[in-house]
């Protein structure tokens, strides 16, 4: 087998080299995305795992071009191989820290996005919530406005009802006061009276207790 010469192991290095800037042109466009995923994408992955393997392949005709320097004798050798060299190392170097810098400013970005998509959701969230929090605050209210109004129904029915009984108690009690002066004129009639008057006490308690406990009952359930 053929050991390449030194024009063709540089020919090949400088084909490599510029594949690896063209890789370093769609890593740099990671770095301005606004849309990165959270993780690394596998187009992003790949590229990376590019870059580093024309780091490997460079290093390797690197070496042999060195080992092909080295066998060449002090007279043949000239300054321009040597820069040559250096620069090729010099510039495999700067690319390896380029890489580390891409990658560090991809991570940057990458976080300060979904930093930023988080306090985002968070705020999102929180007015949902505060919202949500409103909208049972305002149910409640409404809940409450009509249970006020529906009291306030109650309460005007029952002082129609006891002004009714006013009406009324004026009244038997004007009836009950003629019938007790026709009765003390007639004998047996004021016992008999009596005993109607008890009846309608009785019968106004158990009404009146009655009605308290539907009011009572409608207040608990409503």
């Amino acid at each position: 087998m053929t050991t390449p010469g030194w024009a063709q192991l540089r020919q090949q290095i400088r084909t490599l080299e510029s594949q690896t800037e063209s890789h370093f042109h769609t890593l740099s466009q990671y770095t301005s995305s606004s849309n990165l995923s959270e993780k690394p994408s596998p187009e992003e992955e790949s590229t990376q795992s590019e870059l580093v393997d024309l780091f490997s392949k460079r290093e390797n005709l690197i070496a042999q071009l060195s080992r092909l320097l080295d066998s060449e004798s002090a007279l043949s050798t000239s300054a321009l191989k040597q820069n040559n060299l250096i620069r090729h190392r010099e510039l495999l170097t700067d690319h390896r820290s380029e890489l580390r810098r891409l990658k560090s400013q991809i991570a940057e970005q990458r976080s300060r996005q979904h930093l930023l998509s988080n306090v985002r959701q968070d705020i999102a969230d929180s007015r949902s919530a505060e919202e949500q929090e409103a909208e049972y605050m305002l149910q409640e209210r409404n809940h409450l406005d009509h249970s006020h109004s529906v009291i306030d129904s109650v309460i005007s029915q029952a002082y129609q009802i006891n002004e009714n009984f006013g009406i009324q108690r004026d009244t038997l009690a004007s009836v009950n006061r003629r019938i007790t002066l026709a009765a003390s004129q007639l004998p047996g009639v004021n016992d008999l009276m009596s005993r109607i008057g008890s009846k309608k006490r009785r019968d106004g308690i158990i009404l009146g207790s009655f009605i308290a406990f539907c009011f009572v009952m409608f207040l608990w359930f409503s």
